[in-house]
Formats: C-alpha cells, structure tokens, sequence
C-alpha cells in the first residue's frame, strides 16, 4: 500500500468520521463514476481501486461531503448456488428413524425415490416446512 494512503487517526478524527458513516439525514445525491468529469483528480490519486465518488448532503448541518469507494481487497469467490425456482422437485435427505418428519413430507406431496434414495418435493414445500438445511445437491447423489 502506498504510504500517502496511510495516515493515523486521532479520536476526534474517528468520532468525526464514525458520525459521518451513521445512516440519518446524509442524503446522496450525485454519484460519479471514473472517468466522469469531476473525477480526474480522485482517478489519479486511487487509480483502478476508485469504483465511484458520491456527494451526499446534510440539511440539518448545512453540509456537503464528497466521499469515495474504493476497493481495497481483491480475491477469488464461488458465487452461491441460485435458488430453485417454487415449483422446482428437490431433493431432501430424511434419516429412517425420523418417522413424523417422514409423515410431514407425505402430506405435503412429497414422494420417495428409492432408485436415488432421496424424498422429492417441491422447493416451496420444503421452504414451507422449513427443511432448507436437508436439501441435497445433485452432484452428492
């Protein structure tokens, strides 16, 4: 990191900065993104990390403040899986013991395939019931 982005804060500073992060009467207005005119100097000084600059204002202070976002960590990330569409037939793992968690899928039209060893049911269902968490992906049967 270059060292004219370090700088240490005084308690001042950050009970100064700290009130200006509280969500409240700052309201944003204009939002810039580099390379927009009114961005030159910013782009030079934080370069690829600027992702946009913001004008937000305080009515009650009569303020205005010009702040930046600013990436300051990049790595690798799996994005989640997508959600099943509601109507979608999942599948759910249900141990033989639990006979009443058994039951509750039956009822509400879930069905056993015993070639997959797995209870299927439609994704609302399953959200209805609140079995999220016993879902089984496609790839570990």
């Amino acid at each position: 990191m270059a060292s004219h982005l370090l700088r240490c804060f005084t308690k001042s500073d950050c009970n100064r900065i700290s009130s200006l992060c509280q969500v409240g009467p700052l309201r944003t207005r204009l939002t810039l993104w580099p390379g927009q005119p009114g961005t030159k100097q910013l782009v030079a000084e934080y370069g690829a990390r600027l992702v946009c600059v913001r004008y937000r204002y305080d009515a009650q202070k009569r303020k205005r403040y010009k702040t930046v976002e600013l990436i300051v960590e990049e790595r690798d990330w799996q994005p989640p899986e997508a959600e099943p569409a509601p109507t979608e037939i999942v599948a759910l793992r249900i141990g033989v013991e639990e006979a009443a968690l058994r039951q509750q899928v039956k009822q509400a039209g879930g069905t056993w395939n015993a070639q997959r060893k797995v209870w299927e049911l439609k994704y609302e269902q399953v959200v209805r019931l609140g079995l999220g968490d016993r879902l089984v992906r496609e790839e570990a049967i």
